[in-house]
């Protein structure tokens, strides 16, 4: 399933939205299909209160220029949907300009862009160098926003469950398979669980989502490196599809003894049980913006100059271990008719658009991603000829 950008009602009230993706089963509640246009009244109400702008001087020379109204396509992650809804309403307000985002997934993203059938792409992956040799001219990857992949569970009546990432290495790989084994139980002794069968979750379509978790399993469980490895579709050893987050979400909820990954976003939405992982310094965290943040502190402070930086299992007391970038994919030269169209977007949703991160459970930008972000799109070509 295919989603336009769009706002619930449920945004006014300050609810968080979904990612979402496409499951045989019922749901928890999903984003309905709309035009960014549309949302333009509940964004401005959601938005009363953002959260303060990483930099006010990067975010004072964001401000979108007017001009004639220009149409944007693009396609890509499904855990940017929600951010991205609210920023480019927001934008499109101040320039009468319009996007029109498909959120089909990063590797349905990087797709599309390849075939020029969009003008920008996003998602939680990098891309491949198989990928980007395949696309007919250079791309950038933006940094846009930093997301959290919640691992939930379903087990009535249990509550703050703890694992490290060798376990959830090994549930994935199969070879725990009851929620009572004691390499489970060692981690929560003063959690009683029952001799339950384990029904692992998992996406089915190619997901950043799922290229940010299986990085870490990669990078915290050597058999998993060898045997599974990392990107944004594998071969699961075991366990049942779920297309999206939604399809995810919604099998963990329905399955007694699920357990399975997803944007941060959708366990809030949804009030869905997420485990506490024991983090590099052998603290136990939950998703949260606070950890998401402190993970990628040390990935801001030494970015490569493309941008592309992975950052699971940081170190630090508080960082939460399986976060990471979501990036903007930009062709370098830009069409000639659209060009200056899509440097006003990419700098607002990375310096003005930062302020509708945190109240959706993104961690905003921090102030080093921002500047090297300037210096990306600021290197971006229109027509063949600088800006």
């Amino acid at each position: 399933m295919k989603w336009n950008t769009t706002l619930l009602s449920s945004l006014a009230a300050g609810a968080l939205l979904a990612a979402c993706g496409g499951s045989s089963a019922p749901a928890p509640a999903s984003p309905a299909a709309a035009s960014s246009a549309a949302a333009s009244a509940a964004a401005s109400s959601a938005a009363a209160k953002p959260a303060a702008p990483a930099s006010g001087a990067a975010s004072a020379a964001a401000k979108p220029s007017a001009g004639t109204k220009v149409n944007l396509t693009g396609a890509g992650s499904t855990a940017d949907f929600p951010l991205f809804t609210k920023v480019f309403d927001a934008w499109g307000q101040q320039t009468g300009n319009q996007v029109n985002y498909q959120s089909v997934g990063s590797g349905a993203g990087i797709e599309q862009l390849t075939k020029k059938t969009v003008d920008f792409g996003a998602s939680d992956a990098i891309m491949t160098d198989a990928q980007e040799k395949a696309a007919p001219a250079p791309v950038v990857h933006i940094p846009v926003t930093i997301v959290a992949a919640a691992v939930s569970y379903n087990l009535p009546g249990v509550t703050n469950l703890k694992l490290d990432g060798e376990t959830l290495a090994n549930i994935y790989l199969g070879t725990i398979k009851f929620w009572d084994d004691p390499k489970i139980t060692a981690l929560n002794a003063d959690v009683k669980l029952a001799h339950t069968p384990i029904a692992v979750v998992h996406r089915s379509d190619g997901s950043g989502t799922t290229y940010i978790f299986t990085n870490y399993l990669a990078a915290v469980s050597s058999d998993w490196k060898s045997k599974v490895g990392a990107a944004t579709s594998v071969n699961w050893p075991v366990g049942i599809g779920g297309a999206g987050s939604e399809g995810v979400s919604g099998q963990v909820s329905q399955t007694p003894g699920a357990i399975g990954y997803f944007e941060y976003a959708y366990a809030v939405q949804n009030k869905l049980a997420t485990v506490l992982m024991k983090n590099k310094a052998g603290k136990f965290t939950a998703p949260s913006v606070p950890g998401s943040t402190a993970a990628a502190a040390g990935a801001a402070a030494n970015m490569p100059a493309d941008g592309k930086a992975i950052f699971v299992d940081a170190p630090g007391d508080d960082t939460y271990p399986i976060a990471g970038f979501s990036w903007i994919l930009s062709y370098k030269d830009l069409d000639a008719a659209k060009g200056k169209t899509l440097i006003d977007l990419f700098t607002y949703t990375t310096t003005k658009g930062q302020d509708f991160a945190q109240p959706l459970q993104y961690a905003p930008l921090p102030k080093p991603v921002q500047d090297l972000d300037a210096k990306i799109i600021g290197g971006l070509t229109i027509g063949g000829k600088a800006q």
